[in-house]
């Protein structure tokens, strides 16, 4: 698996998703931390707001990019099937898409529009924003490992090469 279409994919894989690790370590190591030191109305909003600007933001085109080039790696990878590092290019790519790609639409993108939904200064606003902050988390956890094990494995394989 040494071919220019390869090492293309695999040093896009690898800063992309070493780049998506650091913004989803940053939420899971101390922005969420934070919003949760302050009020609740104020948290929900810093968090809806982010929310609504990272549209806009070049995080979108990384995080489609990066999800678009795993699913490649993992096509390269099934078309040199046999040949040295394709299992592990197949395993990095398969992380990548699954723990970071349908992770985000199956639970945050839902639990992000429910928090834009949610009344931030209601009777149930702290139960409901307490329960938000620990399952959007740990799903963020996931997206952050993945996102790094993907970056971990692109390293490894372009050394291989």
């Amino acid at each position: 698996m040494s071919s220019t279409l390869t090492t293309f994919l695999l040093w896009t894989a690898a800063l992309s998703s070493g780049l998506m690790a650091g913004v989803y370590f940053a939420f899971s190591g101390f922005i969420m931390k934070a919003f949760d030191k302050i009020e609740t109305a104020q948290s929900v909003a810093a968090m809806n707001s982010i929310n609504e600007a990272i549209l806009r933001s070049w995080f979108m085109p990384v995080f489609f990019g990066s999800s678009i080039a795993s699913v490649l790696l993992i096509v390269v990878a099934l078309t040199n099937w046999g040949e040295a590092g394709s299992g592990w290019a197949l395993i990095a790519g398969a992380i990548y898409f699954v723990g970071m790609f349908i992770c985000t639409i199956a639970f945050n993108v839902p639990l992000n529009n429910m928090l834009a939904e949610s009344d931030e200064a209601g009777a149930n606003a702290r139960g409901d924003w307490l329960r938000y902050l620990k399952t959007w988390t740990r799903w963020n956890h996931l997206r952050t490992l993945s996102s790094l094990v993907t970056c971990a494995l692109g390293v490894w394989l372009l050394s291989a090469q």
